[in-house]
């Protein structure tokens, strides 16, 4: 048994089987992929990465197996999963998803091809776990997923606290001992004790109030955007490029290759995001001046390229100087609370009128956003106000995006 210090829990502890993961090269490749992506261009103590993450959701993880009563063959399985939960990650973590999922076919949360072969397999099958049931974890597929994937996870409640930690931001606050000490299995997989229905609103008003101020801040979406689109032209117009090596690469190897890349749009949008010369707001609009539920019917990197191309034609500007950024609109927030006095499970709206007002908060800090550069910015603007038929903004919208 190893001791690691870790700034957010204090000490974590790792066995024998945890420090063969550790020490493996899939593992070792998360210290150098950031949590954030590009948050660090906003918050600069940002940089922390995917394998203390890992690290602190084991740890969590372990302290919920315990809760739950599961017997040491279960824990293995679960602190297991949860050491290697993100190890599907590309380069900037959530930044290089789409390009993942349209590219390869693939979501990081799909890890079978990392585990279930090479150095990874070897070691789970010396301890006798099998590698498909840790990747049944991982995916969400299995009957103890939920401790890791679900709608009270030790994955979110790492997360939120780690990532308050690193921006300064004091939004992040999670009693996550105390909801860990509430939670209880139910047929849908993690329930919860009415005691812990604090806490558990705790977490969900962090998530909330992260999403505008770290998850979803525009200098990180614009630097998103552009970076993406240097990669998805990186893979569709350079000879030889090929996607899921580029996946595999961790943040530094793979902000080289398009910093130097043959192709000229991806040179430019990367050296740009690296120096931080980023594209403005040409537009920034929330779903009541945009037809929000018609775009979701079809959102994509292809969709919102082929608005960037329109805006652009529109306006009489280069057409890779627009980006069109259209976030899926969040889901609402549930989760199944067991009520002691009846013994009965129902959704924790029932029990937690501030759900509802969370759920519409949520909704009310989406926004579509429309980049370019900024000797481009007013004519982007009215072309995108054209061809999205966007509707006239309120004096508190103007505020929003100046």
């Amino acid at each position: 048994m190893k001791i690691i210090k870790d700034p957010v829990h204090g000490y974590v502890e790792a066995d024998a089987l945890a420090l063969r993961l550790l020490d493996s090269e899939v593992v070792q490749r998360l210290r150098h992929v950031t949590q954030l992506g590009f948050a660090n261009l906003v918050y600069p103590g940002a940089n922390h990465t995917r394998f203390e993450h890992s690290l602190g959701t084991m740890h969590l993880a372990g302290l919920m197996s315990g809760e739950l009563g599961l017997d040491e063959d279960e824990t293995e399985l679960v602190t297991t999963a949860a050491l290697l939960h993100d190890i599907g990650h590309g380069p900037f973590s959530h930044v290089t998803e789409p390009v993942m999922e349209e590219f390869t076919g693939r979501c990081h949360h799909q890890i079978d091809h990392l585990v279930c072969e090479g150095t990874i397999a070897g070691i789970l099958e010396a301890e006798g776990i099998d590698p498909a049931e840790v990747c049944a974890v991982v995916a969400g597929k299995h009957r103890l997923a939920s401790i890791i994937h679900g709608s009270l996870d030790v994955d979110r409640m790492d997360y939120l606290m780690r990532d308050a930690h690193y921006t300064g931001v004091p939004y992040g606050t999670v009693d996550a001992h105390r909801l860990i000490r509430c939670t209880i299995f139910a047929e849908s997989g993690i329930a919860l004790h009415e005691g812990g229905i604090n806490a558990a609103e705790s977490l969900l008003i962090a998530r909330t109030l992260m999403r505008p101020a770290v998850y979803f801040h525009h200098v990180s979406r614009i630097a998103t955007s552009m970076f993406v689109h240097a990669l998805r032209e990186e893979v569709q117009n350079v000879p030889g490029a090929d996607a899921r090596e580029l996946m595999r690469m961790d943040d530094a190897a793979c902000m080289e290759r398009l910093k130097h890349s043959s192709c000229e749009i991806t040179r430019d949008l990367a050296r740009r995001v690296y120096a931080r010369d980023l594209y403005k707001r040409a537009l920034y609009i929330g779903e009541d001046r945009v037809n929000a539920a018609a775009l979701q019917q079809d959102i994509g990197a292809a969709r919102e390229r082929d608005l960037a191309i329109a805006i652009a034609q529109t306006a009489g500007v280069p057409e890779d100087c627009v980006l069109v950024d259209i976030p899926r609109l969040p889901g609402a927030l549930s989760m199944e609370v067991r009520v002691r006095n009846s013994h009965a499970m129902m959704d924790i709206e029932e029990v937690s009128p501030l759900i509802n007002t969370l759920n519409d908060t949520r909704r009310q800090q989406w926004r579509l956003g429309i980049y370019t550069t900024k000797e481009h910015r007013n004519r982007v603007e009215q072309a995108g106000t054209e061809v999205l038929r966007v509707k006239r903004a309120t004096k508190q919208d103007k505020l929003i995006i100046a």
